[in-house]
């Protein structure tokens, strides 16, 4: 019905009108994007219409964006940090390629925080991106850029990368779809920083949608080969799934309470399960989950099992430059000469702090193994939890400094390896994004998709922006 150059054309539209309130795309390709687009239409006017393009380019002529932390080529990469400012992608990572032999057309790079590590989508090079329901408020990080782009109706599909929720927490802040997959499905090549030693097992890339339905699809097409070991074939009856919830995590003294619209939420859902379902949902208490943020904590900086330590932050953060003293760099910070941001600054701080307890670090690695085990007996091959994906709905800039640990929420599921759909539930009073995380056992991802498809023809998925 319409052309892909007018597909690309209207989007390349959405950005330029938003982009400059939000600043959410980073750098764009809008030329490049256009050209490929006209191949695209070249392509469907000399092909015969049995010619079985939709098996062969799947995604053909839909516009994407990708997190600035992955390769595009001829794109920055530098994950926001100043000393990689000049640093421009030769290639592709590996999920970028795929998607893009797929037919996907990239419009551009979309902002994260600095090194990709926290909730708030702000760096000394990017500066700082705002919610689209509310420019006084984050898009959470890292996937930040992300969240907000697709929120805003600039994309259909963003790549995004998640080691402690940084796809889930951004796809709640602004009312998209998220999926984690199980670990080691998707490829994590291509992307800066990326995971080593143990944290390879904890870093997940993953699709960012506005509609559930898209889900599936990008995954199949990021996957690849890996598609196999998930069961996205299967037929998933609904009924015969067992429920569980959870409404916190049993009051961690480092989190913040559950906002009581977001567990009102949980509770319609809950209810909307038992009535049209016919379903019973178990309420759970697993005692574990209170020490989420010390168990993620103890295992990211543990050895795998080859001894090798995880990479330290403060290496990273001296990449393509000096090596950087945290310390004098929070001096630095104070007076207004740091290129480093304060999250970032913080974090190299207290990644020396955890190498002074080995023994209670080893303790909490062991209390994760057994959350596992047990979270993995609970859920068997048939079950969906439900639990919040935030204590708190998208907060004003600046605030995750003084909750810090809130991410513990996405986290813990980032070291249990379980796949996780964050889907939205509609607006709260204040006309910010709802949402909650579907989570099931590994390899079970089919599980919550079915479920976030179920949850979004119930409660009405994405909800552009200031329509309240």
């Amino acid at each position: 019905q319409v052309t892909c150059v007018e597909v690309v054309e209207a989007y390349v539209g959405r950005i330029k009108e938003v982009n400059p309130l939000i600043n959410a795309v980073v750098k764009d390709r809008f030329e490049e994007a256009l050209q490929e687009a006209r191949q695209v239409d070249k392509l469907l006017s000399e092909v015969p219409a049995d010619d079985h393009l939709e098996e062969k380019f799947p995604l053909l002529g839909v516009p994407i964006t990708v997190k600035e932390a992955f390769s595009l080529h001829g794109m920055p990469n530098s994950s926001g940090l100043v000393n990689r400012r000049n640093v421009v992608a030769t290639s592709d990572a590996t999920v970028v390629s795929r998607l893009k032999q797929a037919g996907a057309i990239p419009l551009g790079v979309t902002n994260c925080s600095e090194l990709c590590m926290w909730y708030e989508s702000s760096n000394r090079l990017y500066g700082r991106t705002n919610n689209p329901y509310d420019l006084q408020r984050i898009v959470g990080g890292s996937s930040g850029g992300e969240g907000g782009v697709l929120a805003a109706a600039c994309s259909v599909i963003g790549v995004g990368s998640d080691i402690g929720g940084s796809i889930r927490m951004p796809a709640f802040f602004n009312g998209v779809f998220g999926h984690k997959p199980t670990t080691g499905v998707v490829p994590n090549d291509g992307q800066f920083p990326n995971a080593q030693g143990v944290r390879t097992t904890f870093l997940c890339t993953g699709p960012m949608c506005r509609y559930a339905e898209d889900l599936e699809p990008v995954l199949k097409v990021m996957a690849g080969p890996g598609v196999n070991k998930l069961k996205l074939h299967e037929k998933v009856s609904l009924e015969k799934i067992r429920f569980y919830c959870m409404d916190h995590d049993g009051g961690s003294v480092f989190v913040s309470p559950v906002d009581k619209e977001i567990l009102q939420a949980q509770r319609k859902v809950v209810e909307h399960l038992e009535s049209e379902l016919g379903v019973q949902v178990q309420r759970v208490a697993l005692h574990k989950m209170k020490y989420s943020f010390q168990i993620w904590s103890a295992m990211m900086s543990s050895a795998d099992i080859d001894g090798q330590e995880a990479q330290l932050f403060t290496d990273l953060l001296g990449d393509h430059g000096k090596p950087v003293w945290p310390l004098w760099e929070l001096m630095k910070w104070l007076v207004g000469m740091s290129s480093h941001t304060l999250p970032a600054i913080a974090l190299g701080l207290t990644e020396k702090l955890m190498k002074l307890n080995p023994g209670g670090n080893a303790k909490l690695v062991s209390m994760g193994k057994s959350l596992k085990e047990e979270m993995e007996a609970l859920l068997g091959p048939d079950g969906v939890l439900l639990y919040p994906s935030h204590p708190t709905i998208a907060p004003k800039h600046h605030y995750p400094i003084c909750m810090p640990f809130n991410f513990a929420y996405t986290a813990i599921f980032n070291v249990l390896g379980f796949p996780v759909t964050q889907c939205p539930l509609g607006l709260s009073s204040e006309g910010l994004p709802l949402g909650i995380q579907l989570v099931a056992a590994s390899y079970n991802d089919h599980l919550t998709l079915a479920v976030a498809r179920y949850l979004e023809k119930a409660f009405g998925g994405w909800v552009v922006p200031g329509k309240v």
